[in-house]
């Protein structure tokens, strides 16, 4: 899940994007998301056992984790959620964790200073899960189970 056009598309900034209850399984490599600039409310989503990181960016993007569920691997070098694309300037991009849950060795890396809650309207407002009900929340989330030319 790649979010903004290119390091150099400076037109993101301006981007807001909520990435909420879904359930990133075994296997997935990276990119749950990748954002580059603008702004990502990650929430309430389920991620097991991830082979390279779950959440990334580069170009000084601002990104809150909350409520969400990291179980990561047995593999030593899988165990750090976020992944930084960047020339070493990453420290002062805004990057929190708040109420996630980590299992297996599972960490996120905080950058920045300031505030990075998310600003919905009231129209969009909605109050985040406790991350320990997001196996509940996320129980069907995923692909669908479909067969060609048949309603799933």
């Amino acid at each position: 899940m790649l979010l903004g056009h290119n390091d150099d598309y400076s037109a993101d900034r301006i981007m807001k994007v909520t990435v909420a209850f879904n359930r990133f399984a075994s296997g997935l490599i990276e990119r749950m998301p990748r954002v580059r600039f603008g702004y990502a409310h990650v929430v309430n989503n389920r991620y097991d056992e991830w082979l390279m990181y779950a959440i990334g960016g580069s170009a000084d993007p601002t990104i809150f984790s909350q409520g969400n569920y990291f179980m990561a691997s047995k593999n030593s070098d899988a165990k750090q959620v976020t992944k930084r694309e960047t020339d070493g300037k990453w420290n002062s991009w805004k990057w929190r964790t708040y109420g996630d849950v980590f299992l297996n060795g599972a960490y996120f890396v905080p950058s920045g200073y300031g505030s990075c809650a998310p600003s919905y309207s009231p129209d969009q407002n909605f109050v985040a899960a406790k991350a320990s009900l997001v196996p509940l929340l996320t129980l069907n989330a995923g692909p669908l189970d479909c067969v060609a030319n048949k309603a799933c």
